[in-house]
């Protein structure tokens, strides 16, 4: 044996790293099938230019705008590095979301699978946390009335909203403890979580692709299909990782995230991130409270799927209930995202504008 290959075993008799060389089903190495891998990759991403954003930014609120001010003036790729940040975070809201659509659409969350589903429905909801606090953190005029619209809503949860008030811990501001939640607590939260999930794939498999036969309960690909080590699976993962850093770093050169003055308090005019309008629009329609019962109705929903469709059929064309909901969902959602820009903007904070 070669010394890199008595090295490795050395290295595997202690780690376990053959356990990673389970079986993958061919169909797994599709894009649509490896979507999973392509937002952990922008987790790595955003996990990198965080580390580095980190060593610039002060959250104290007399200073948080000006030291974001200064990384894109002063510091040599300070630019691109926290553009690079901006849409890894966008990436990352919109390929978890085009993974749980894909597993909706080929039944993966159906027995015995239900446990990983809800896995993926937290950490979406983590990642919808920290695009939040990552916008506050920035500390202009839509990072200040965002923050706003969530301290309002701390207080229509009454006791439940108390780390949403000011006085939670009134010697620390919450811009600190918001930016300890964005740069630990939820990225701490979500790694947790993606290990889980990626357990919890080791044990049940890859779920098999519902237009191919499966055996047993469809927790096992056909025999026939071919099958190849999770370890080189990696590596077309790494490859589509390596092509949305390549798209990421375009955009951030050629639309870099804006930054605001100072906040300026008594006006509302801005709006949030794309991925919140239809809330926005809910508010405009029913005021501040829509925001609570829209997040939870959406996440509810997500929570019950496992739960209400129990039956086995997995392919799409067999389950007209399923995608008839499914359709209704999604048009109710980009509906109140387009109506956005079609409303007028109501004063929802009591600040004119």
């Amino acid at each position: 044996m070669s010394r890199t290959r008595r090295a490795l075993d050395v290295v595997d008799e202690r780690l376990g790293i053959r356990a990673l060389e389970y079986p993958v089903p061919e169909h797994a190495n599709k894009l649509a099938w490896s979507l999973g891998g392509v937002t952990a990759a922008a987790l790595v991403i955003l996990i990198a230019t965080g580390i580095v954003l980190v060593q610039f930014y002060n959250p104290v609120p007399e200073a948080a705008n000006q030291s974001v001010r200064y990384l894109v003036t002063q510091v040599w790729g300070g630019r691109f590095v926290r553009g690079v940040h901006f849409w890894a975070a966008q990436a990352m809201y919109v390929t978890a979301a085009l993974h749980m659509l894909r597993v909706f659409l080929t039944g993966s969350y159906k027995r015995p699978r239900e446990a990983n589903w809800l896995v993926g429905v937290a950490m979406f909801g983590l990642v919808t946390l920290a695009i939040f606090t990552g916008t506050v953190l920035k500390w202009d005029q839509e990072s200040f009335e965002a923050l706003g619209h969530n301290l309002e809503v701390g207080k229509l949860l009454g006791g439940v909203g108390f780390w949403f008030s000011p006085t939670f811990a009134g010697n620390v501001p919450i811009l600190i403890r918001l930016y300890a939640a964005h740069v630990v607590f939820i990225p701490g939260l979500i790694l947790v979580l993606v290990a889980l999930h990626m357990l919890l794939v080791k044990k049940h498999k890859i779920s098999p692709h519902p237009a191919l036969p499966s055996e047993g309960r469809g927790d096992q690909a056909p025999a026939a299909e071919p099958t190849e080590p999770f370890t080189h699976h990696l590596r077309r993962i790494s490859s589509f990782g390596l092509a949305l850093f390549g798209l990421i770093g375009i955009l951030a050169v050629v639309f870099p995230p804006g930054l605001g003055a100072r906040p300026v308090q008594g006006i509302e005019v801005t709006t949030p991130p794309l991925n919140f309008w239809w809330l926005y629009s809910l508010e405009n329609f029913f005021g501040l409270p829509a925001i609570i019962y829209g997040e939870l109705i959406f996440f509810g929903l997500l929570v019950v799927i496992p739960f209400v469709d129990r039956s086995g059929e997995r392919y799409w064309r067999r389950r007209p209930v399923a995608m008839t909901l499914l359709t209704v969902f999604l048009v109710v959602i980009i509906t109140l995202t387009i109506l956005l820009k079609f409303l007028a903007t109501k004063d929802h904070l009591g600040m004119g504008g």
